[in-house]
């Protein structure tokens, strides 16, 4: 005797999600540069000399005076009439003369 499966509702389970990865390997090329710069460096050292020299001026000044008539009858250069009269104060001849 056979007996007919007694069949049963299906059972509905949660869906597995399942992910499948691919990998490729790429190859960027990564170029660093570098620069030497060879700097040269060249000191001058400047010397200063300050000789000192010495000198000597003698400055002479002179001064005149009109001082009035001197110890006798005669009058000096610099007497005459001038706008003050008589006297001292009289016109002048220039210098040099």
């Amino acid at each position: 005797m056979h007996c007919r499966p007694n069949i049963l509702p299906t059972v509905h389970h949660p869906t597995k999600c399942c992910v499948n990865h691919t990998f490729s390997n790429n190859v960027v090329p990564h170029v660093h540069p570098t620069h030497t710069t060879n700097v040269n460096h060249i000191n001058y050292q400047h010397q200063h000399y300050f000789p000192h020299t010495q000198s000597t001026v003698n400055e002479v000044t002179h001064q005149h005076f009109a001082a009035g008539p001197g110890p006798g009858p005669a009058a000096g250069p610099f007497q005459g009439p001038g706008p003050f009269g008589a006297g001292p104060f009289g016109p002048r001849p220039p210098f040099g003369r």
